[in-house]
């Protein structure tokens, strides 16, 4: 983990802006990309979310099925059973 010499304050409800260099280099798009977060000890880490496959944790060709995602591979698995 590197440092970028950012800090920002909380407000009163709890939330954060992300800087926009951090969103640029991230690729996140206000609107439509999500977040997701991890803690880890005393850190928060904050990742773009990408959706990955229920069964093989893959993020390649992601199809939703039932509200759970699942990669086109899976998906030929579970139709072939």
């Amino acid at each position: 983990m590197r440092a970028i010499g950012c800090v920002r304050q909380i407000d009163k409800l709890g939330r954060l802006v992300l800087p926009s260099d951090i969103r640029k280099s991230l690729n996140i798009v206000n609107g439509v990309d999500s977040v997701e977060f991890f803690v880890d000890n005393d850190s928060v880490i904050i990742k773009k979310y990408r959706p990955a496959c229920v069964f093989c944790k893959s993020d390649e060709n992601i199809q939703s099925f039932k509200n759970q995602t699942v990669c086109q591979s899976c998906l030929n698995e579970l139709k072939a059973e």
